[in-house]
């Protein structure tokens, strides 16, 4: 409860000694990786449009256009009309996924060969 409090104190209002503990507890947190303050694992990251999957891929307009009309992402993607949604770590997943099934394609074709 104490070290609740010293939490929520300003930290120009601790002393070193509070300050270091505070450190200490966190870095050790962070080092097991059971730092309950981090929730970036749990928030879903989201790009909007065509623009948005351009940016996420690294790739032009008219490319991410044909990506999404492949089909690769359609998991990834929800569209209502003409706004589009992309779940951004399950688009990244999904392109991999697919490049690493060309690969495989690629290497069993030319062992026919």
């Amino acid at each position: 409860m104490e070290q609740d409090n010293k939490q929520l104190q300003p930290l120009w209002q601790l002393t070193l000694v509070e300050f270091r503990e505070i450190l200490r507890e966190e870095i050790r947190q962070i080092s097991l990786g059971t730092n309950p303050n981090e929730n970036k694992n749990s928030e879903k990251k989201y790009v909007y449009g065509l623009d948005g999957i351009a940016t996420l891929l690294g790739c032009s307009v008219p490319t991410a256009s044909r990506i999404k009309r492949s089909g690769i992402l359609d998991r990834a993607i929800t569209q209502i009309g003409r706004k589009i949604v992309v779940d951004a770590e399950l688009a990244l997943e999904l392109i991999k996924d697919n490049e690493e099934e060309k690969k495989r394609k690629k290497n069993g074709k030319s062992r026919k060969s």
